[in-house]
């Protein structure tokens, strides 16, 4: 099966400035040679702390930037080759959820027309057409018809993002992109929302790109996992391998510190210490080598490449 979305050595640098009328002043290194892919109907799950590269990593796959070097594959194509309707097809095909659903539906329009917005731009349809897909695609969120003539902050932050999700799958796309799409909401409404974006990608074949920092979240809805810190991949594998008996230090820390599964679980908490470099300065060697208990003298010299761990992919010294 072919993949759908297939990275290589992916990189995305900004230049960094010093004041308001300063000259460059180096590069942060947000994406720094990443690889991965997506299957078609299967979900990638992307964590890491703030500053990892996790969103930079999003607007990428959106087409929101343009990769610094390396290339994103979309269906076998390209995308730095599409031409103007290929890279319209393109965006028909990849859609997205972000974080917030009070900041990403205009207070302004009905929920009809914030559902509709996607496919009168795309697609030549009747009014009457327009009207039946909208109540097609509530009904697939679990909203009632009503909800079509309402306005956004006639609804709660759950109700909201299945507005956005709705909005999202309007145009019928292969993929979706998940930003943080449940950190804004309560805990008692996160596992609702989560089970729709399984139940929508069992029922439509839908392929998700999801990224968050829960790792309770990520755990239970991807089919693979990546681990990054400062722009690099430190583990990358099965979701339930991973979730288990992760093996880079860092993923030890991360589900270390998650919320366990059953209040009877055991766990050894790993404590992180420090802050996260500045990835304007990335340290030298391994990335993680000054906050990790591990760290050995080769860690500050030599930077660990990706290799083959008990069924998953860890740039670690450790198991060089």
């Amino acid at each position: 099966m072919t993949a759908l979305v297939q990275a290589e050595q992916l990189s995305k640098h900004f230049p960094a400035r010093r004041g308001l009328f300063g000259g460059p002043r180096g590069v942060v290194r947000a994406v720094d040679g990443i690889s991965f892919t997506i299957e078609p109907g299967k979900t990638l799950g992307v964590v890491g702390e703030s500053g990892c590269g996790k969103s930079t990593t999003a607007k990428l796959v959106l087409g929101l930037e343009t990769p610094t070097d390396g290339e994103i594959r979309f269906d076998g194509a390209d995308l730095a080759s599409l031409d103007a309707v290929q890279r319209r097809h393109y965006r028909k095909s990849v859609q997205a959820v972000f974080q917030d659903p009070f900041a990403s539906l205009s207070p302004r329009m009905r929920v009809s027309a914030i559902i509709a917005e996607p496919l009168v731009t795309n697609e030549v349809v009747s009014a009457a057409e327009v009207r039946d897909r909208v109540a097609e695609l509530l009904d697939l969120v679990g909203l009632p018809s009503r909800a079509a003539e309402l306005f956004p902050h006639e609804f709660s932050g759950g109700q909201r993002q299945r507005i956005a999700i709705a909005r999202a799958l309007a145009v019928s796309p292969k993929l979706v992109v998940l930003d943080e799409p449940v950190s804004a909401l309560d805990v008692s409404i996160r596992a609702q929302i989560l089970n729709l974006l399984r139940d929508l990608q069992d029922r439509l074949g839908l392929s998700y790109l999801f990224i968050a920092h829960d790792l309770a979240a990520v755990a239970h809805m991807s089919h693979e996992i990546v681990v990054m810190y400062l722009g690099k991949i430190v583990e990358s594998g099965d979701a339930r391998t991973l979730a288990h008996n992760p093996k880079h230090p860092y993923t030890q820390a991360l589900f270390s510190a998650a919320l366990p599964s059953h209040p009877d679980e055991r766990r050894d908490e790993k404590v992180l210490a420090g802050e996260v470099p500045s990835p304007l300065n990335p340290p030298p060697g391994c990335r993680f080598h000054p906050r990790c208990p591990h760290a050995m003298p080769r860690c500050g010299q030599e930077t660990p490449t990706l290799a083959p761990v008990e069924g998953r992919m860890v740039a670690c010294h450790l198991y060089a």
